[in-house]
């Protein structure tokens, strides 16, 4: 790919956005661009913890694989986020994540050692990158209280309506999500039984709050949904 092309992509990059050339000069001769087909692995459990990835389109599954093999569903990065380890640490030798494109995506790399050097020389990317870190543990909190304190229904429903907010697209008061999450994965990010997923979504199909396919999620009538997940 061009390199004019992948300087433009880290321009337009949410934690790269507004800093002045140089910086971006910088980043742009660390920095690698790839592209992953659809569930293609980006890294394994286990595998050196040596690159930090700039996700500028698609989305990628974030998972861990427990003891028995049973694959718990962490997070799904949309465009503009980071993933990989953001911050330095010594306790991060090999990764104990799996990442796997869902759809086609397209990332930029960089070796940690070389980012943690940015981190180091430019205060402001520092200063995004720990407002990045803090919107990550947020997103764990809501998703902590939510399983503690909401049914299932109202988990689906509270899940859908933050997916549609980083992912969805709204046309007409309509929002289409894609790509849509199996019931399987969205039973695994909110803590319900993939029947039960299934059942609810049903149920809200049939309420026409939402409608749904293999390649993506309908909401019709958000503000519904939201009462629901409230």
């Amino acid at each position: 790919m061009a390199e004019q092309s992948k300087f433009w992509y880290l321009k337009n990059f949410n934690i790269f956005e507004g800093l002045d050339e140089e910086t971006l000069q910088a980043v742009d001769r660390l920095a690698a661009m790839c592209t992953f087909k659809s569930n293609d692995q980006i890294y394994f459990p286990a595998e050196p913890s040596r690159c930090i990835y700039f996700l500028k389109k698609g989305h990628v599954k974030i998972s861990r694989i427990s003891g028995d093999g049973k694959e718990i569903i962490l997070d799904v990065i949309g465009p503009g986020e980071v993933f990989g380890e953001l911050l330095e640490s010594d306790d991060l030798d090999e990764r104990n994540e799996i990442a796997v494109a869902m759809g086609e995506v397209l990332i930029c790399n960089m070796l940690r050692s070389d980012f943690e050097k940015m981190l180091r020389k430019y205060p402001e990317l520092n200063f995004r990158v720990m407002k990045e870190v803090g919107t990550r543990l947020r997103k764990v909190e809501e998703r902590v209280t939510e399983l503690v304190f909401k049914d299932v229904k109202k988990r689906i429903a509270s899940f859908l309506i933050r997916y549609s907010e980083e992912f969805g697209i709204i046309k007409s008061g309509i929002i289409t999500i894609t790509p849509p999450l199996s019931h399987q994965e969205l039973g695994f990010l909110t803590g319900a039984a993939r029947q039960t997923v299934t059942t609810t979504l049903n149920e809200l199909r049939t309420q026409g709050i939402i409608d749904f396919d293999r390649k993506q999620i309908t909401i019709n009538d958000v503000s519904r949904l939201q009462k629901i997940g409230k």
